[in-house]
């Protein structure tokens, strides 16, 4: 069958809204493990045994990006008394860099989310600032709109204040949807990972959320190496195919960017790359097709969504398309290759740099569970995805969704 072709009706499941976790357990590494070892064994576990399960082959790689304060809320009206209107922050326009958008002082913008968008026609909204002793009035002003986005222009008359000191003071974390709640002041702790540092995510990379420093160190004991890259997270994850057959579901784009010392080594290793989370995922696969791309001449500044299973693709080794990215960042004298993906990953991909993967139960009908079913089908004798949902709901102590539990698949 055409992969194009497969109906999203067949990765629905019952999610009781009472299993959707909506706060995590007060210790990160306290919560539950599914273990889906090489041999399709499942098992349950503690998340602080992790360093122990991991093979002694492994290198593992997560993704350090860092969830922004990305929800602002404005009041129409001079006195900011008037209509509520709130401006979800998804990606930075001019400039489109992300550290550049938020070391601007002045003015930046940003394609966006508008909440009760009916309600502004336009006129710039305002919102008078102190932030660390220092007085601003911020202004956004709506200068495009792009099918069921915006383009809002931020400005403000205090040049000494950069726009990620704005939103770090005065913006909210924008948590889940399907939380169905309101930000609350231990969400900017909880729903970081202890490894983020670099601004630009929307949403965490929830895989990253059970981490700990105790952790981390018991990987480090057993000699494991741990690499890092950057995908910062749009609110697209959170989208549900609404299409009947996954052809027609347009996926979203996110961010890459991946240092030169990392590909060099997943050109060169033999070790079993675990990746941390669907996003982490997602950046390896796809540094593995932009490789292909540059290899045969083509542009490599975005990722089609399709081109993994184009006829035409080029099926190199994971090694040579490593090389190819070091040759390109060696013509362009760059350290970090830097791109945007919009890979599509369900039943019928076969994975090329992945082995084994850390992630969270995903929503019912989501991309995430396309993602994941294609890596369990790519194994001989494992359990399908439904069989592991089966087990983690049948069992009434796991939690799904971002706050929840984990999974470890090798």
């Amino acid at each position: 069958m055409n992969i194009r072709d497969i109906r999203i009706d067949k990765f629905d499941y019952p999610l009781p809204d009472e299993r959707i976790a909506k706060h995590p357990l007060a210790v990160r590494d306290a919560c539950l493990l599914l273990v889906k070892d090489g041999d399709g064994n499942v098992s349950t576990r503690i998340f602080s045994e992790l360093p122990e399960l991991l093979p002694a082959d492994s290198m593992l790689v997560y993704n350090n990006t860092r969830v922004i304060n990305a929800r602002l809320r404005f009041r129409k009206g001079e006195a900011s008394d008037g209509a509520l209107i709130e401006i979800f922050c998804l990606e930075p326009s001019v400039p489109a860099d992300y550290a550049c958008s938020f070391a601007s002082t002045g003015r930046c913008s940003w394609t966006c989310f508008v909440g009760n968008s009916k309600r502004w026609k336009n006129e710039p909204l305002r919102m008078p600032l102190v932030i660390d002793g220092e007085g601003l009035t911020l202004m956004a002003t709506r200068i495009a709109r792009e099918g069921n986005t915006s383009v809002v222009e931020f400005s403000w008359d205090n040049e000494a204040v950069t726009f990620s000191r704005i939103i770090s003071a005065v913006g909210e974390i924008p948590i889940p949807p399907y939380l169905n709640r309101s930000t609350e002041e231990s969400d900017s702790r909880d729903y970081q990972t202890v490894f983020s540092h670099i601004d630009g995510s929307v949403a965490a990379p929830t895989a990253g959320l059970h981490f700990t420093p105790e952790v981390l160190s018991g990987i480090d004991r057993r000699g494991i190496p741990r690499r890092e890259l950057t995908l910062h997270v749009g609110a697209g994850t959170f989208q549900p195919v609404k299409s009947d057959v996954i052809g027609e579901h347009d996926m979203h784009s996110e961010f890459i960017a991946v240092g030169r010392e990392l590909i060099a080594e997943l050109a060169e290793t033999s070790r079993r790359v675990i990746a941390v989370g669907t996003t982490s995922v997602r950046t390896l696969e796809s540094l593995y097709h932009l490789g292909c791309r540059l290899a045969k001449g083509l542009p490599a500044d975005v990722l089609p969504q399709w081109y993994p299973y184009d006829t035409s693709h080029p099926q190199l080794s994971v090694s040579d398309a490593m090389k190819a990215i070091l040759k390109h960042l060696d013509e362009t004298g760059e350290s970090v290759f830097v791109a945007s993906t919009r890979l599509m990953i369900a039943p019928g991909y076969r994975y090329k740099v992945v082995k084994g993967m850390v992630t969270n139960f995903h929503q019912p009908r989501s991309t995430l569970l396309l993602l994941v079913s294609a890596f369990l089908q790519g194994s001989p004798g494992s359990p399908d995805w439904r069989s592991i949902y089966d087990y983690a709901l049948d069992d009434q102590r796991f939690r799904f969704l971002s706050y929840g539990d984990a999974c470890l698949f090798l």
